[in-house]
């Protein structure tokens, strides 16, 4: 376990969502049980970083349960709702093609990762909080979407910086309209939306990344990241574009390489003293910084692509990735 996370810190990121089992189906047929879900993924990337972070989802009391606490403990990270829930763990079937994609089928009915209250959320907030990631199936499964929901909308001040990670998985989803509207409305809370082209194409459909990027912009986000692959990943400020290349890996999978990415930035961003407040204001230091938290984000994504599940990188695995400033 990181020492440093022994006693509670004074200043926490929470990342609230589900968590879930991936039951990776190699090319051969060959199946592999890893920890998984996008919310749970983010928060180990984030604490390998250096940040103190708190998760908050669903946890089960069965094995897979007590495996998935582990690993939070083994990496640091603060569990913000303790109390196990009596409902099975969540699972995931993805299947892995000959380049490392994955497609996903997704068991939610009757899971823990569902079993999420807005007043165990609300509860769990710690009064250091500074930022709050959220997006993916938890924001999909109830009652734990509308308990992140409301709890963003109504509950976490304006001065703390709230990342949106859509994690689009389009075949978990009911409502579609219901569920548009719901990443509509996070979105304007959000000053932060990391998204793939794809999650874009899904959510605007018909409209190109671009176009899409300035919707979110408009509707009162201040930065919007966009992945794309191989290709360079790109940050969309009112004022400017900016790009970092993905650099070329020998891929195992692609597993947890966006919540590595959104991680790597966020994590970046918080330890340089950064705030939502500065990404509102227009200047040639928050181009800078933006660029700089690009580049460790690609880097941490690169990095998670080269291993097996999402298995994110730690602070000294980065190296010369992470710039002082």
């Amino acid at each position: 376990m990181n020492q440093a996370f022994r006693m509670e810190p004074t200043a926490v990121i929470v990342v609230a969502g589900e968590v879930l089992v991936d039951l990776v189906v190699s090319p051969g047929g060959q199946v592999a049980a890893r920890p998984g879900g996008g919310p749970y993924n983010a928060a180990r990337a984030l604490a390998r970083l250096g940040a103190p972070t708190m998760f908050c989802g669903g946890l089960a009391d069965d094995a897979f349960g007590r495996q998935l606490r582990g690993h939070l403990a083994d990496d640091g990270v603060l569990i913000g709702v303790p109390a196990p829930s009596a409902r099975p763990s969540t699972l995931a079937v993805a299947a892995l093609d000959q380049a490392g994609r994955a497609s996903y089928r997704f068991y939610l009915d009757g899971t823990a990762a569902a079993d999420l209250s807005y007043e165990a959320l609300s509860k769990a907030m710690p009064p250091g909080l500074t930022a709050v990631h959220v997006g993916a199936l938890g924001l999909v499964m109830e009652p734990a979407g509308t308990a992140v929901e409301r709890l963003l909308l109504t509950d976490v001040p304006r001065d703390v910086l709230v990342l949106l990670d859509p994690n689009c998985r389009p075949g978990a989803v009911t409502d579609h309209q219901a569920y548009r509207r719901r990443l509509a409305a996070v979105a304007r809370r959000a000053d932060i939306v990391k998204a793939s082209t794809e999650d874009l194409a899904y959510l605007y459909q018909g409209a190109p990344p671009e176009q899409a990027a300035v919707t979110l912009l408009d509707g009162g986000s201040s930065l919007v990241i966009v992945t794309d692959g191989p290709r360079p990943a790109r940050a969309f400020l009112p004022d400017a574009t900016l790009e970092a290349q993905v650099p070329a890996v020998t891929v195992a999978d692609t597993i947890g390489a966006g919540d590595a990415f959104g991680g790597g930035f966020l994590a970046w961003w918080l330890a340089h003293g950064h705030a939502a407040a500065d990404l509102r204001a227009a200047s040639r230091q928050r181009a800078e910084a933006v660029a700089a938290a690009l580049r460790v984000a690609v880097a941490a994504a690169a990095v998670t692509c080269t291993r097996p599940g999402a298995d994110p990188p730690t602070r000294a695995e980065l190296g010369d990735c992470w710039p002082d400033a």
